[in-house]
């Protein structure tokens, strides 16, 4: 019976390096890098950095603000027809004159200055009223695109550092396995271990082959991906999450994060905005009923008379108060106000749908950001586990108690447990994100408390002890 054992004892000792350690901090296992040896392939980018180049670069940001820019240009120009008119002309003109007893020919010189204000102008008014809406209404769109592109900046940068480490998980199984399987070969050789177990991790070994080409293929999606955004290549590694960050959504109920999103969401704000901006127009439409009053100052100097006559040289100073009474203009006026109407009852619609929606996001961002906590403390409970069985099957083992598929299984769950661990850590902070957007939190606020979670060094922590035990 010693001697059936001993193989299995001597193949239990070869796989026992094959086990993952307890993982450690950022800080705990990276070595120092000497000075002046840094190059680009050390260099590491943190979320808040690609952040600040993608607000100078994504081109809905660039787009939005360009809108807003145009609305506060369109509300000054309403503005500006509620401000004195002013013109001047200046003209000369080459007379003949001819009758029965005289035959002229003179030049006429005419010189004017020409002012106009609005003392009572509704139509002008709620036109300026509602553009100013128009014009806050794009701020709030701005901001909005601007909290959407910082969202789609986060899911692209974490969808990323998912890619390197599903590439990097991989190849450290890969390797692993292969080495099993090099030892189990080198063992059925001698007819120490069975066909069966040889084949099942021959197997293994070309599945993870093909999943390290789909992996690394994905690496290369998920940074074109963020290079749209950031307008060039992004080639340096990426910040992953720090070990000892302790994730959580905040103190406050899902009540206060929906109070919260009802007053400060840029959308429902943008949306308020337009409401406003409808009645304003609404009141413009009526306001064409309304009698207009004006102002005119004008002084001339001209030396022209009655019928081009020449004459001598006279300053005219005119001031007057124009009143023009709207009286009938076909019903054009009436049914345009109908329309505007239907245009307000539409836009209140539309507030309420975005009130709903806003409500419902939160909502489902606030529970999934909840349960992710509850899952990444459970995902790194099964890590543990998943440890703790891969060390005890590769005991078993060593004893004879199990075969060799059987601790490549326990090694397979370990490394599966880790994929669920990060997966689950990305997802959290994303909806996290999710939330504060629909929240109306700032995105530059968003963006800096998770930038905070990373660790400065750029590496996977956690491969890189996997495979520092091979």
């Amino acid at each position: 019976m010693t001697v059936r054992l001993l193989p299995y004892l001597i193949l239990g000792l070869l796989v026992q390096p094959v086990q993952a350690g307890e993982p450690k901090t950022a800080g705990s296992s990276t070595p120092r890098i000497p000075p002046g040896s840094i190059s680009i392939k050390d260099y590491s980018a943190d979320l808040m950095q690609l952040y600040r180049e993608s607000r100078l670069e994504d081109p809905r940001v660039l787009a939005s603000y360009s809108r807003a820019q145009s609305s506060k240009e369109q509300q000054r120009e309403s503005f500006g027809g509620l401000l004195p008119q002013i013109s001047a002309n200046a003209g000369t003109n080459r007379i003949r004159q001819t009758n029965e007893l005289t035959e002229q020919v003179y030049n006429s010189e005419n010189y004017s200055l020409n002012l106009s204000q609005h003392l009572y102008n509704k139509a002008a008014w709620e036109n300026y009223q509602k553009f100013k809406s128009l014009a806050r209404q794009s701020v709030d769109e701005s901001r909005d695109a601007e909290a959407e592109a910082a969202v789609d900046l986060a899911q692209r940068y974490f969808a990323a550092l998912a890619a390197d480490d599903e590439l990097e998980l991989v190849q450290v199984e890969r390797r692993a396995t292969q080495k099993n399987l090099d030892r189990i070969s080198a063992l059925f050789k001698k007819r120490l271990a069975m066909i069966t177990d040889k084949l099942d991790i021959q197997a293994r070994v070309d599945l993870l082959a093909a999943q390290e080409v789909d992996a690394r293929n994905q690496v290369r999606v998920t940074r074109a991906a963020l290079s749209e955004i950031i307008g060039r290549p992004v080639k340096e590694k990426l910040r992953r999450v720090r070990d000892d960050v302790q994730l959580q959504v905040s103190a406050l109920g899902l009540d206060s994060w929906v109070q919260s999103a009802v007053l400060d969401n840029p959308q429902l704000q943008a949306s308020q905005n337009a409401v406003e901006a409808a009645g304003a127009a609404l009141r413009a439409g009526k306001g064409e009923h309304y009698p207009t009053v004006s102002l005119n100052l004008s002084a001339q100097n001209s030396n022209e008379g009655y019928n081009n006559a020449l004459a001598p040289k006279t300053d005219s100073y005119v001031a007057g108060i124009g009143v023009q009474v709207p009286i009938y203009s076909g019903g054009s006026v009436s049914a345009r106000v109908r329309g505007l109407y239907q245009d307000q009852l539409t836009a209140e619609q539309q507030w309420e749908a975005t009130r709903r929606q806003v409500i419902k996001e939160t909502t489902n961002a606030y529970l999934t950001a909840d349960s992710n906590v509850e899952k990444v403390s459970a995902n790194r409970n099964a890590l543990a586990s998943a440890e703790q069985s891969s060390i005890a099957s590769q005991k078993a083992f060593s004893y004879g108690v199990v075969n060799a598929v059987d601790v490549m299984i326990s090694v397979q769950n370990e490394f599966m447990a880790r994929r669920n661990l990060l997966k689950t850590q990305y997802d959290f902070i994303t909806n996290l994100l999710i939330l504060n957007r629909w929240a109306g939190i700032r995105s530059d606020d968003s963006i800096e408390t998770v930038n905070t979670w990373l660790s400065i060094d750029g590496n996977a922590v956690h491969v890189r002890e996997r495979s520092s035990i091979q």
